[in-house]
Parts: C-alpha cells; sequence; structure tokens
C-alpha cells in the first residue's frame, strides 16, 4: 500500500497502443503534457488511488538474467537519466504492443507518468506508473449555437478506475525493484503481468499467506465440496480464515491438526498441496508469518453461502466458525429421497 498524500507528478505522456493482429498502429507524442491545474488535480487521484489498498507486492523476472527484463531495463533509464523519459516511454509502449498476442487484446491509450513522493511503507521515493486505458465510456456535452444550447454524446476516459496500471518504485529489496500493479479488466492477465511486465509476487508474508489461502481455496472448492458437501466446504474456509486471524505464525503442521479431525481429510489435503504445487510450479513454506492485511482482503473474497436447488438460501457467517458445526445439521430423508440441513436456534430476527 501506497501513500499519495505529497505525492506529485514530474512528467507525463500519452502514446497510443495498437494490435498487430488487427492492423492498428501505435501513435507516439513527442511532448510530455502541460497540465492545467483541474486536469492534474483530477488525474493525480485517478492514478494512485488504486494502490492505496494494493497489499501484494512484485518483482521483475527473467528466465536468464533480471537485467534483461524489458521494462526493468527502461525504467533504469529513466531512473539513471530523466532526460531520456520521452524516447524511452515510446520504448515501453513498442514492447506492449509487441506482447498483443491475440486479436482480443484491447487497443489503447498508454500513460507513462513520473511520480515524486511516493510514500511505500517507512520510505518516500519516486516511481514511475505505466497504465494501459482500455475502456472509453459515453458521457453527454452541451455546447451553445446559434443562441440554442444542444447536446452530444463524446467517448472518454472513466474517471472512477484504472484498467492496467503498475508503480516501478525506484527502491529495491534483496530481490530488486518493489512494484506494485492492478488490473480491473483481468480477462488478459497474462498479457499483463507475465508477457508485458514479466514479474513476479514478493517473497514475503504477503505473497505466503495468500498461496496458502488459495490453496486452501481451492481444495475446499475441489474436494471438500463435491465429496462432502457445502457445509463442510464451508466450515473448512471460516475455520481456515480463524486460525490465520488467531496466529501471527503460520505452522502448516498445527494447522492441520488443529483444522482436520479426521486422519482422511489431513491425507487428502497433503495429496492435493503437492498436486497444487506441481501444478503451480511453487513450493509452500510449512512456517511463515501471518500478513494481516492479506487475511482481510482475501476473507472478502471468500463466500460461505448454500444455495439449494429448492430455491432455498443459507448464508454462514464466516467470523463464526463454530456455529455450522454446532447448529447446523446436514441428512438424507429416505421417504422424500432428499437431502436436508436441520438448523438450530432461539429467536428469529
Amino acid at each position: 500500500m501506497i501513500s499519495r498524500k505529497n505525492a506529485a507528478i514530474s512528467k507525463f505522456i500519452i502514446h497510443k497502443v495498437g494490435n498487430k493482429f488487427n492492423d492498428t498502429k501505435n501513435a507516439f507524442s513527442d511532448k510530455i503534457v502541460d497540465f492545467d491545474e483541474a486536469s492534474y488535480d483530477l488525474m493525480l487521484p485517478f492514478l494512485l488511488r488504486p494502490f492505496g489498498s494494493v497489499v501484494q507486492s512484485y518483482r521483475f523476472n527473467h528466465h536468464a538474467n533480471i537485467a534483461l527484463n524489458e521494462i526493468n531495463s527502461y525504467c533504469t533509464q529513466i531512473f539513471n537519466d530523466e532526460e531520456a523519459f520521452v524516447e524511452v516511454s515510446k520504448h515501453i509502449v513498442t514492447h506492449l504492443f509487441e506482447q498483443s498476442s491475440s486479436a482480443q487484446i484491447k487497443t489503447g491509450d498508454v500513460l507513462v507518468v513520473m511520480f515524486d513522493g511516493i510514500e511505500f511503507k517507512d520510505m518516500t521515493t519516486n516511481a514511475i506508473g505505466i497504465f494501459k486505458i482500455e475502456s472509453k465510456v459515453n458521457f453527454f456535452q452541451t455546447y451553445l449555437e446559434d443562441n440554442n444550447y444542444d447536446v452530444l454524446v463524446q467517448k472518454g476516459i472513466n474517471s472512477k478506475k484504472v484498467d492496467k496500471g503498475c508503480l516501478i518504485l525506484n527502491q529495491s529489496d534483496t530481490e530488486g525493484n518493489i512494484i506494485l500493479s492492478v488490473d480491473n479488466n483481468s480477462y488478459d492477465t497474462q498479457y499483463w503481468i507475465n508477457h508485458f511486465l514479466n514479474i513476479k509476487y514478493a517473497d514475503d508474508a504477503n505473497n505466503h499467506t495468500k498461496q496458502y489461502i488459495e490453496l486452501c481455496k481451492e481444495f475446499s472448492t475441489e474436494i471438500l465440496k463435491p465429496n462432502y458437501g457445502a457445509k463442510e466446504h464451508n466450515t473448512f474456509l471460516a475455520e481456515t480464515i480463524d486460525f490465520f486471524k488467531e496466529n501471527e505464525v503460520v505452522n502448516v503442521e498445527r494447522f492441520k491438526e488443529e483444522i482436520f479431525e479426521d486422519e482422511k481429510h489431513i491425507r487428502e489435503f497433503e495429496n492435493y498441496k503437492k498436486e497444487y504445487e506441481g501444478a503451480k510450479s511453487l513450493v509452500l513454506r510449512n512456517q511463515f508469518d501471518v500478513a494481516e492485511a492479506v487475511v482481510t482482503k482475501e476473507k472478502r473474497k471468500i463466500k460461505t453461502d448454500i444455495k439449494l436447488d429448492t430455491n432455498i438460501h443459507i448464508k454462514l457467517d464466516i467470523d463464526a466458525p463454530d456455529a455450522s458445526s454446532e447448529y447446523l445439521e446436514r441428512g438424507y430423508d429416505d421417504e422424500k429421497k432428499m437431502h436436508f440441513y436441520k438448523v438450530y436456534f432461539n429467536e428469529e430476527n
């Protein structure tokens, strides 16, 4: 997460990126934008607001040498020589154009921006922002002609959200430059994250926490729900989140002992974890620090509803993991040949 309270735009340029599959070309600017006050006051928060809630960071990646990563190289040039900003920004757009590997990749405006005064954790730094605007919205424009007002429809950038954007901070750790990324049009995530930026999650508590919760979510969806029902699926997720909230450090062995009562489930979890690691080409740590902000964010994504084909909808509270096991029973009625849930309660609200 960043703070933008002292941030400022020092350089800003707009180019247009095409798509080589539908024969649309790039179009380049030769000069940086000179903002008027109203445009600047709207543009600065529009670009930086999305990064205020980003909790995970990335680092540059390359199969041979990080120095050969194109965006890493271009950003290094700009950080070392800001006079190269305009020409290097064109190279960035050309590199983005080369990643348009299918006709579905959208054309759009590309904003390359130099920021000063970006606050990240306990440091203040400058940063390079790269933004791709893919979606334009309709708006009404009124105008005066022959003493009468008329209206026409124009297309423009929606100031509510950025389609795709990244911040490359001029600060690094043992893994390299710190990078933040947002993507609100995730139909082509591989194109932005892997092909254009070529970045990977940082090896930190944020990543370890997210990866392990993702493992639990997929295990619950693919193993528990189809084999044991929605109640087991939802109870497991609620207990997982509760475990992460109650512990500053996750020890995997302790996690399994506390969450699973049945040895069979432990074996299923261990087998699934091996398959998951193989499919994702990663190795999950057996012990790691918990990132509280990630737990909070992942918790919001988890749905603990039970939707039945009889138009009955049961909503479970993820913050009360013991409630479903204590007050909700699942069974089968031989006479009706149907499954049922029995719910215990004292009062209706």
